[in-house]
């Protein structure tokens, strides 16, 4: 496992020129689910996800040289223009736990901006989207002032890396189309502690997939998926759970090379019920569908049954149901969600989105 602790990363200069780096990058959604995890950040199965085009976090950060010396990191926080104190402690406390990682943070006096182009903490992954551009950004930080990281692999490596440490999933939204995250025999390359590119081991059609995200509810979601990973460590079906979704993956991948839709649907509908089944069998129990993502369901499956046409659903953390299509379906689909699906939405909010090509630097 690598290791990038490095204690050389100080500036020995005080004259420090002030700068800036903005990062947008996208959330994620996972087919095979992660949902457990050990160590730092390490997962107990692999996971891999479509990485989203729409659904992004834009984040900037400002630096200059410290001016009044102390502990820690000296940090001022704003989500979308507003001063955001519990996000702040938040991401100071994680850039403290990193200043091993990037020992220069203690020298600079940070300016963090950050904003998402939906709900925050509804059940889209916002945590991946910020976490990622985060990360990017301070990995964009270190190699403007150390030239550390001027291989592009190597930068999306540690930025993937730091990714992980602030949110699992995160690491899979630094690559496009597709990443995987976690050891898997069956793929060369696979690591806990990072998450690898996909793009070349899926079939064209895979790259032109839609994910509309229906938003039942844009409230902030009752668990945490913090608190839900937590609980998995007394759930009875935890290693059943985990041998599960290494099954899984070993029979999605080829579906994913050779195009199949229909093994893709069957094991996508499945991963997204599992995770919520976890939760409902966790001590204490909790559910975050709502009766309108039952509905969707149910509307969605009998319109396949009737039509043929290759439509299917996931569910991230929460009640907001994600639909799932090729471009070459999306006449017949898309009057279908804005039809029946939409009129279930919260103040009929919904995101068009679809597969995307991975962060971009603003």
């Amino acid at each position: 496992m690598q290791d990038y602790k490095n204690p050389k990363l100080i500036l020995e200069s005080s004259a420090l020129e002030p700068g800036k780096f903005t990062w947008q990058s996208p959330s994620n959604l996972a087919i095979i689910k992660y949902w457990g995890k050990h160590g730092r950040q390490l997962p107990q199965n692999p996971s891999i996800s479509f990485t989203l085009n729409s659904a992004v976090t834009q984040t900037q950060i400002e630096y200059k040289q410290r001016e009044e010396a102390g502990h820690g990191v000296s940090l001022e926080f704003f989500f979308h223009g507003e001063p955001k104190p519990e996000f702040g402690e938040k991401q100071k406390k994680f850039l403290e736990s990193i200043l091993d990682i990037f020992p220069f943070l203690n020298q600079m006096d940070l300016t963090i901006r950050s904003g998402n182009s939906f709900p925050h903490s509804s059940g889209i992954a916002s945590s991946a989207s910020s976490m990622s551009a985060l990360a990017l950004c301070l990995c964009s930080i270190e190699d403007k002032l150390f030239g550390t990281l001027s291989d592009d692999e190597a930068f999306d490596r540690k930025a993937s890396y730091v990714a992980r440490l602030g949110s699992g999933s995160a690491c899979r939204s630094v690559y496009g189309t597709m990443a995987l995250w976690g050891k898997f025999g069956e793929v060369e390359g696979s690591d806990d502690t990072v998450a690898i590119p996909m793009e070349d081991h899926v079939h064209p059609l895979f790259k032109t997939f839609h994910d509309d995200i229906l938003i039942v509810s844009k409230s902030e979601k009752s668990v945490s998926s913090r608190a839900g990973h937590g609980l998995m460590e007394q759930n009875p079906f935890a290693a059943p759970r985990y041998q599960q979704a290494n099954q899984r993956l070993h029979e999605l991948l080829p579906a994913l090379r050779q195009g199949d839709l229909e093994t893709f649907g069957r094991i996508t509908e499945n991963e997204a019920l599992s995770l919520h089944a976890l939760m409902m069998t966790s001590n204490p129990s909790y559910i975050l569908m709502q009766p309108n993502t039952l509905e969707m369901i149910n509307r969605l499956r009998a319109f396949r049954e009737d039509t043929g046409h290759p439509v299917y659903f996931s569910l991230d953390a929460g009640p907001n149901l994600h639909v799932l299509y090729p471009e070459d379906a999306i006449h017949a689909i898309r009057p279908f969600i804005e039809e029946e699906l939409v009129p279930l939405c919260e103040e009929d909010a919904w995101l068009p989105d679809w597969v995307g090509e991975g962060p971009e630097e603003l």
